[in-house]
């Protein structure tokens, strides 16, 4: 028998991290990364102390069967447990859309999942080749990129999104970072700033209006969150 997926958290209803969704969020347990400005620390260990039962989970959705659209599995890392793809059929099969916030530390158990989803996000922390200053993981640049070429091959609508601090990538890597996106063929991209932290407090450093005008004339879609 599988084991059930870790979960640390349920919202029951969210109107904005499933776009045209009304849906609940399941935040998973475990990150192998460790960016500074992650807003969810407390899932980054693979077992927490506020955990609740799938079981849970699956009894919620099943008594909102006709009330919401769908579920957003968030983390933490979804993809850090192989529990994920069945948790993602058991939604499905209660009638539920599926969404998934990743970062893409695993394109190889991504590649198992993209098939039952209904869409997707991806963080996409700094250029490819600069990636382990952030995450503080050796390759993670590598898999980030696999990850979202998965995504972008397997034609399910998505987000590409990167969260901006001036100390962790500046307004030139910025730049760097978004034409590589669109030369992947990125047509959907949003930039948001960070949620201040202990470990990484508030800098007041916008970005400065060219560089937004430059990075979304690059992408079909853009928007600043």
């Amino acid at each position: 028998m599988l084991p059930a997926l870790k979960v640390a958290g349920l919202t029951a209803l969210t109107t904005i991290d499933f776009p045209g969704q009304l849906a609940a969020v399941v935040f998973c347990q475990g990150c192998p990364w460790r960016c500074p400005y992650c807003h969810n620390p407390n899932l980054l260990p693979n077992t927490g102390s506020d955990s609740l039962p799938w079981q849970q989970v699956t009894s919620f959705m099943n008594d909102r069967r006709g009330l919401l659209d769908g579920i957003v599995f968030s983390g933490g890392e979804p993809t850090s447990q192989t529990a994920l793809l069945q948790a993602i059929l058991e939604m499905k099969q209660l009638g539920f859309s599926v969404g998934l916030h990743t970062a893409g530390p695993y394109p190889d158990r991504l590649s198992k999942v993209l098939a039952h989803l209904d869409w997707i996000a991806l963080d996409i922390k700094a250029p490819f080749d600069s990636y382990d200053k952030i995450t503080g993981a050796l390759h993670s640049g590598e898999k980030a990129k696999q990850s979202a070429l998965l995504i972008l091959e397997s034609g399910l609508p998505y987000e590409f999104r990167t969260t901006v601090h001036p100390n962790l990538i500046d307004e030139r890597s910025l730049l760097i970072l978004a034409r590589n996106l669109q030369q992947m063929g990125v047509e959907n991209f949003a930039l948001q700033d960070f949620r201040p932290t202990s470990a990484l407090p508030k800098v007041e450093e916008p970005l400065s209006a060219h560089v937004i005008k430059a990075i979304g004339a690059m992408f079909p879609q853009f928007l600043v969150r």
